[in-house]
């Protein structure tokens, strides 16, 4: 019953990510002045929620970016124990022991990919934020000494 329906569900999916895209799109096209109003009333309903909203938008990223990744590395963490378990639970049947290995591989590998990613989003955000990946960048964290007056 339910693969029967299962292109109708992935089509509804499909529809809906691009129905919410294209909405989260439009709010590029906003006049300046509403989009500062905007702007204003979420700062102040992170306020009066109890939030720290002084934050910029690339450590926002950043946060969301450390976030997902950590997901990840708890969902091949479950993975390498579950590959473990069935590797103690082969009870020296080959087909069963070949096949938890190559899952542990497989997870060491994937770790491998999470920490390599983690890598390399810190480097390009540590980038932008100092600006030598927006082109024209000094490339200095800390801003220029102001000239002396005589």
């Amino acid at each position: 019953m339910i693969y029967k329906n299962k292109k109708f569900y992935l089509v509804i999916i499909l529809l809906s990510f691009i129905f919410l895209a294209g909405n989260f799109c439009f709010a590029g096209f906003l006049k300046q002045e509403m989009n500062e109003k905007v702007g204003s009333q979420a700062v102040q309903a992170g306020t009066d929620g109890g939030y720290e909203t002084s934050g910029n938008l690339l450590s926002l990223i950043q946060i969301v970016i450390n976030a997902f990744l950590s997901v990840i590395g708890v969902l091949l963490l479950t993975y390498m124990l579950y590959a473990g378990y069935n590797w103690m639970t082969a009870q020296g049947e080959e087909e069963k022991v070949t096949k938890a290995k190559d899952t542990i591989k497989r997870a060491i590998v994937g770790v491998i990919i999470i920490v390599a990613a983690y890598a390399i989003s810190v480097f390009v955000m540590a980038r932008l934020e100092v600006g030598t990946l927006k082109g024209g960048g000094s490339g200095q964290t800390s801003p220029a000494p102001a000239p002396q007056s005589e």
